[in-house]
C-alpha cells in the first residue's frame, strides 16, 4: 500500500514539474513571439501608410492642400493629374541662351508651346521649359507592381477596421499650413495577439508619451509629415 501510495506522489510530483516546466517555457516565448508577430505587423502597416504619404504630397501639391479620407487619395491616384516642368536644353549653353533670346526679341508674345513646335520642326538650338499634365499614376508607384490601392482604407491585420486620418489647415506664425495625420493604433493591427502583452505595450508608449501605435505626419505641428517609426 506505502509503495503504491509512493508511486502515486511520484507520479503527481512529475506532472506538477512537467506543468510548471511548460508554463515557465511560455511565459519566455509568449513576449519572443508577441514582438516577432509585431515587427512583422508593423512592416506591412508603415509600407501602407508610407503610400498614404506619397499620395498625401502629390495630392497637396496639386490642391494646395491635404485630404481628410483615402478614398479622395484614390479617386486622386486613378483619375487626377499632375503639372510637371520639362525642361529643354540647357541654360549653360551661350549660345543657345543667345539663339533663344533673339527668337522671343523678333516675337515677344512667343509661348513655350510654340517653341517646342519648332524644337521639333529641327531647331535644337533652343532653351526653354514647358509644363504639361500628365496622369498621376504614370508619375507615382510606377516601380511598385505590388500595390493594392483598395488595402489603403484598411490597417492590416484588424480585420477590416478603417485608417484614422485627419487632415486640417493650422495657422503657424501667422501662415496657414496644411496638415495631416494618419493612424493605425496597436488595439487594430495587433488584433488577435496576446491582449495582455498588447495593453502592456499600450501603457508602456503612454509613459514614453508617445502614440499607441504607428501614425505618420501630425495635426498637432508641422513634421515634416515624419512618421513615428523614423
Amino acid at each position: 500500500m506505502k509503495k503504491t501510495l509512493q508511486i502515486i506522489i511520484e507520479i503527481l510530483l512529475a506532472i506538477v514539474c512537467a506543468a510548471l516546466v511548460v508554463m515557465i517555457y511560455r511565459s519566455i516565448t509568449k513576449p519572443v513571439q508577441f514582438n516577432k508577430q509585431k515587427a512583422y505587423r508593423e512592416s506591412v502597416a508603415v509600407q501602407r501608410l508610407k503610400d498614404i504619404r506619397t499620395l498625401q504630397v502629390a495630392y497637396k501639391a496639386v490642391n494646395g492642400k491635404f485630404t481628410s479620407t483615402v478614398d479622395s487619395l484614390k479617386d486622386f491616384y486613378n483619375n487626377g493629374q499632375m503639372s510637371v516642368v520639362l525642361q529643354v536644353g540647357s541654360k549653360d549653353d551661350s549660345l543657345a541662351m543667345a539663339h533663344t533670346e533673339a527668337i522671343k526679341k523678333q516675337n515677344r508674345k512667343i509661348t513655350p508651346a510654340e517653341l517646342l513646335k519648332l524644337y521639333q520642326a529641327g531647331d535644337r538650338n533652343l532653351v526653354f521649359a514647358i509644363e504639361s499634365k500628365i496622369p498621376v499614376k504614370d508619375t507615382i508607384f510606377t516601380n511598385r507592381p505590388d500595390l493594392v490601392l483598395d488595402s489603403l482604407n484598411f490597417i492590416p491585420f484588424s480585420g477590416g477596421e478603417p485608417v484614422q486620418m485627419e487632415a486640417i489647415t493650422k495657422m503657424v506664425s501667422g501662415v496657414p499650413v496644411p496638415l495631416f495625420e494618419a493612424r493605425m493604433p496597436y488595439k487594430s493591427l495587433l488584433k488577435g495577439l496576446d491582449n495582455q502583452l498588447r495593453i502592456n505595450l499600450d501603457a508602456d508608449q503612454r509613459d514614453k508619451n508617445r502614440y499607441e501605435g504607428l501614425q505618420v505626419g501630425s495635426i498637432t505641428a508641422p513634421n515634416n509629415n515624419a512618421g513615428n517609426w523614423e
